[in-house]
């Protein structure tokens, strides 16, 4: 009897396995529970009681509530996306242009609420705009969470900005001066292209993420802004539909792999990415 020979390819095994238990087979009850319903007046979650349906995703889109949702959830992403940036790409390029020896010390406090939990996080910003006024006033509340929602995601861009910025080649800077280009024609012109594949990363780790943070909007909102993450929370824990709320993640995961793929196309074409500069 041939022995059996041990391949580095049998590593994978368990990795395939848990993916198969708790990716794939999770997603397809979900694709399942979308496009059918129950015939049965009581729910007893029996699909040899289903029937298929596009009845969930015609509801959902009849009522105008849930496109606003939808147009919340974006919006309040990309307000968080942008404002993340704008502070974090200053933040990662001085630091990554900086000869401090303790510069990796500074990063460290910048990202270190990451290893904080997200809820005590969110909690500690909800006592502070408690302390100074802000959270008492309802007109506040989307400030209150966009505010939330860039503490909480600060660090995610600083990270992959910092990333890319550290491992630019000094000679192309030199090379843009000695070409005649100033500061800011360099930076906009040669800075910002190269490190794009941080950029992108940064959005990405940031915009898909909080168009489900309903931890953020329901706690610092004071249940005035509801997100579609909200609604989906809604339908399996409150109205135990888990035929809508599974129709309602399928509108969400059809939107984020379209953000996905629209982001991607512009990080398609850079060069700093085939050199590994951006993380994923």
């Amino acid at each position: 009897m041939k022995a059996l020979k041990f391949s580095r390819k049998h590593l994978g095994i368990p990795y395939a396995v848990f993916m198969a238990a708790f990716v794939v087979l999770p997603l397809l009850l979900i694709i399942l529970y979308a496009f059918t319903v129950e015939d049965a007046e009581i729910v007893t979650n029996d699909i040899s009681k289903f029937s298929f349906s596009f009845s969930n995703f015609i509801s959902f889109f009849g009522q105008s509530a849930n496109i606003r949702a939808i147009y919340i959830s974006f919006g309040l992403a990309i307000l968080t996306t942008v404002i993340c940036l704008l502070i974090s790409y200053p933040v990662a390029y001085i630091l990554a242009r900086s000869k401090l020896k303790s510069r990796n010390v500074i990063l460290m406090l910048f990202i270190l609420p990451m290893w904080i939990n997200f809820v005590l996080r969110t909690a500690a910003m909800k006592e502070l705009l408690f302390a100074i006024g802000m959270y008492r006033s309802n007109k506040l509340s989307m400030v209150n969470t966009v505010i939330g929602m860039v503490y909480d995601y600060l660090p995610f861009t600083i990270l992959p900005l910092y990333t890319v910025l550290i491992k630019l080649d000094k000679n192309i800077l030199e090379a843009s001066a000695d070409l005649g280009a100033n500061s800011v024609q360099t930076f906009f012109k040669v800075i910002i292209p190269l490190s794009m594949p941080g950029i992108i990363s940064a959005v990405t780790m940031v915009l898909l993420p909080t168009t489900t943070s309903y931890v953020i909007s329901d706690t610092l909102g004071n249940g005035n802004v509801t997100i579609i993450g909200k609604l989906i929370e809604d339908q399996f824990s409150t109205m135990f539909d888990w035929h809508a709320g599974s129709a309602i993640a399928m509108i969400l995961l059809i939107l984020i792999f379209a953000t996905m793929f629209i982001t991607r196309k512009f990080s398609d074409g850079d060069d700093v990415q085939a050199r590994g500069g951006g993380l994923w």
